[in-house]
């Protein structure tokens, strides 16, 4: 790898990470240590009934003081204000949220609720909290988001059906609890799509070239390695509770990554079609992100021969091009693999939607960091009908 050598950067790491089997028993000493001792979980109710919170609950011991268990797959700025009354109610000195990214993301929105008081949407956009927040313990359901080391969040406006962005230094969890036995009940379909949440998170971080540099890029790396031995792993027998673990730690890696050096046109366009139509996050990241790299390929064929380096799919004597265009069609196979839909159509998409959506798209942040630059929505259609 190479950088210019004038390079510099900042690169942040804030989270306590605390890995292993059986670690969500240690919630409560994760709360002593924050000088927290009145503990508010919000979760979902998929989440519950699986008896996932119940061993959160058991770790907190008497530090537990209520829950919010309403998260929806999009969380919405009334679900936080709900979650933050309750909270604020139960008089808590710290959130735990127990799931995946829409439990943490409503955790980070009630953090600023409790800390700043006032409407969610006053803190819109970057850098604009000026103290910390209210502390935040996560402990994720999937592995997939990232969303348990990152500054990001994204909340739904229910009303005019977009997603709005987030993003700020103090909203970081201060501690991420990855426990393996707390995702073995997630079903194939659902582990084979976050984890590709994770993959794209990795893979972006290293085709943004703008904003690349050697911390980031070895997180990625490491994370991509993991994924490609470790998910069809998970997929296959979702019991495995090393393969589990590997690919926690595998996304954690990935939400450094991106956290630092950002993501690109897969995630801008994959927030507006969870809006518009309301696609998982992670199931339309998989279909976007061949497409994506296919068309930013001969803007940086040398980072993608880095991505298929770490696949392990770049052969002796392959030219940078050759090298991209194997990782192109090692995410192809590794989504074949899991059965995972390869076309927008296949999930719910119309084609009549996509000119408005790649309209929509252009006002997302992560356009900013694609490595090819975006000036017009036809350049988005175009990916999008490929990816039709």
């Amino acid at each position: 790898m190479a950088y210019d050598q004038d390079l510099a950067f900042i690169y942040r790491n804030y989270t306590r990470i605390v890995f292993g089997i059986n670690t969500v028993n240690d919630v409560g000493s994760e709360v002593d240590y924050l000088k927290c001792s009145k503990a508010f979980i919000i979760t979902d109710k998929g989440v519950k009934e699986a008896g996932l919170v119940e061993k959160v609950q058991k770790g907190l011991g008497n530090r537990f003081v209520g829950m919010f268990d309403e998260c929806p797959q999009d969380s919405g700025f009334h679900i936080v204000s709900q979650a933050a009354e309750m909270a604020r109610a139960a008089g808590a000195d710290c959130l735990v949220s127990v799931g995946g990214g829409s439990c943490i993301d409503t955790a980070k929105g009630v953090a600023i609720l409790l800390k700043e008081g006032g409407d969610l949407h006053d803190y819109s956009g970057y850098q604009l909290l000026t103290q910390p927040q209210t502390p935040h313990i996560a402990i994720p359901t999937t592995a997939g988001t990232g969303s348990e080391v990152t500054y990001f969040f994204v909340i739904k406006d229910w009303d005019r059906n977009f997603k709005i962005e987030y993003g700020d230094d103090y909203i970081i969890p201060n501690t991420a609890i990855l426990d393996p036995v707390m995702t073995q009940g997630l079903p194939p379909m659902l582990t084979a799509t976050t984890g590709m949440d994770a993959l794209t998170h990795a893979i972006e971080a290293i085709h943004c070239v703008e904003h690349a540099e050697p911390f980031s890029d070895m997180m990625a790396y490491g994370a991509i390695r993991l994924i490609m031995e470790f998910l069809p792993r998970c997929v296959e027998n979702g019991g495995d509770l090393f393969a589990r673990g590997q690919q926690q730690i595998a996304a954690a890696m990935a939400g450094i990554a991106f956290f630092n050096s950002m993501v690109g046109l897969v995630h801008g366009i994959a927030h507006i079609l969870g809006a518009l139509c309301g696609v998982p996050h992670g199931l339309a990241n998989s279909i976007l992100l061949p497409h994506v790299m296919k068309y930013n390929l001969d803007e940086c064929p040398e980072r993608y021969a880095l991505v298929a380096e770490a696949m392990g799919v770049k052969e002796k004597g392959m030219s940078d091009e050759e090298a991209a265009e194997a990782a192109i069609e090692a995410v192809r196979d590794l989504t074949k693999r899991m059965n995972v839909p390869q076309r927008l159509r296949d999930v719910g998409v119309s084609e009549e939607i996509l000119p408005e959506a790649a309209d929509a798209s252009l006002g997302t942040g992560p356009m900013i960091a694609n490595p090819k630059m975006i000036y017009e929505a036809e350049q988005v259609l175009e990916v999008m009908r490929n990816a039709y």
